[in-house]
């Protein structure tokens, strides 16, 4: 699902206009952005938290030439981690499509 088509979903699920719900969306997301940017956590409880991670660090390898090796800086990555309602709606979906095979 790209953006466009879930701006579409939402809008349907909200009864809100499609500009009004990418509106809602861009805002969600840069407020977001801006948390994590502050070092701050986002916790939706049910769905997951977005949070940034320290990556050390560290020694490479040049794909081009293997003998090279290379100095990775140390760098912020922005992490997902899906919550317990969300991890066991994916799971019953699963559960319930295999069962249907069967």
């Amino acid at each position: 699902m790209n953006k466009a088509e879930l701006v579409a979903k939402m809008a349907e699920k909200s009864g809100m206009t499609k500009k009004d719900t990418e509106v809602a969306l861009n805002s969600f997301m840069a407020s977001v952005e801006e948390a994590l940017v502050a070092g701050e956590k986002v916790q939706l409880v049910g769905f997951g938290t977005f949070e940034t991670r320290e990556r050390a660090a560290r020694e490479g390898r040049n794909p081009r030439d293997p003998e090279k090796k290379i100095k990775i800086p140390a760098s912020k990555a922005p992490v997902f981690k899906a919550g317990k309602g969300l991890k066991e709606k994916v799971n019953a979906t699963k559960a319930a499509k295999s069962s249907k095979k069967k």
